[in-house]
């Protein structure tokens, strides 16, 4: 049987990606495909790069990601706040110029064989952009249109920060959740910015084993608290702006 771990928007938070990490170890997967936005917005985003080399791994390029290296705002929908460019500059001085290389690196799109000539594609927001935006109500309509032209079983992508899954004919989307911040849109006010956020890790597992295929969702919890000393530790720019989000879980 085949088994991939996909993960997503790590968003330089190490002390999750090492819950998950770990969990994947214990299940004895040893392939993982990232879907991007691994490193910005985070407080440990020298220590989340380090752990995803470890991995050598395939990696796609999100939005966060792309933005990380170049400062381009690339959405309309999602214009960057100084808060935000404050710590985008912190995460750079962070990073030697070898990282950032390492980064440019990330790809586009990646398209995994899986058994019975089954095939997986990973992107960040659409096969088309990394910001085309799939939340659970998006229309089935809208959704066909971001993923037109691909051909695959399996198209997942990340980006929206929550687990989702939906069959469109033959083809299945699905999202694995984010690694970082599992937003849960249905208790969240995106208008405002007052996100819900649960506090867990969020993945998921593609099973392939001849014509047989499987999709499992993990939600890993953590500590709160330790990742709260984390962030006020790290020296990263408004600290108690991230902690606050995270606190937010009722």
């Amino acid at each position: 049987m085949m088994q991939l771990a996909i993960i997503s928007d790590v968003h330089g938070n190490c002390f999750a990606f090492d819950a998950v990490l770990n969990d994947i170890q214990r299940q004895g997967i040893e392939r993982i495909v990232c879907l991007g936005d691994m490193l910005q917005g985070g407080a440990q985003p020298a220590e989340t790069l380090a752990r995803l080399r470890e991995l050598n791994c395939p990696v796609v390029m999100g939005n966060a990601d792309a933005w990380l290296l170049t400062g381009e705002d690339t959405s309309s929908a999602e214009p960057t706040s100084d808060q935000q460019r404050a710590v985008r500059a912190w995460a750079l001085a962070q990073l030697s110029a070898d990282d950032q290389a390492f980064i440019g690196q990330f790809q586009p799109t990646i398209e995994i064989t899986l058994e019975a000539g089954k095939k997986l594609l990973c992107f960040h927001g659409s096969p088309h952009s990394f910001d085309d935006v799939i939340l659970p109500g998006t229309p089935d309509e809208t959704i066909r249109q971001f993923l037109s032209g691909f051909d695959a079983t399996f198209l997942m992508g990340g980006h929206t920060h929550t687990q989702q899954m939906r069959r469109l004919g033959d083809s299945w989307y699905i999202n694995p959740g984010s690694v970082s911040l599992a937003y849960c849109w249905e208790l969240s006010d995106p208008a405002t910015g007052q996100m819900r956020v649960d506090p867990w890790a969020d993945y998921a597992i593609i099973s392939s084993e001849g014509a047989k295929l499987g999709v499992t969702f993990r939600h890993i919890p953590f500590d709160v608290d330790e990742l709260a000393r984390i962030i006020r530790t790290s020296g990263r720019p408004y600290a108690e702006e991230i902690i606050a989000l995270y606190r937010r879980l009722n």
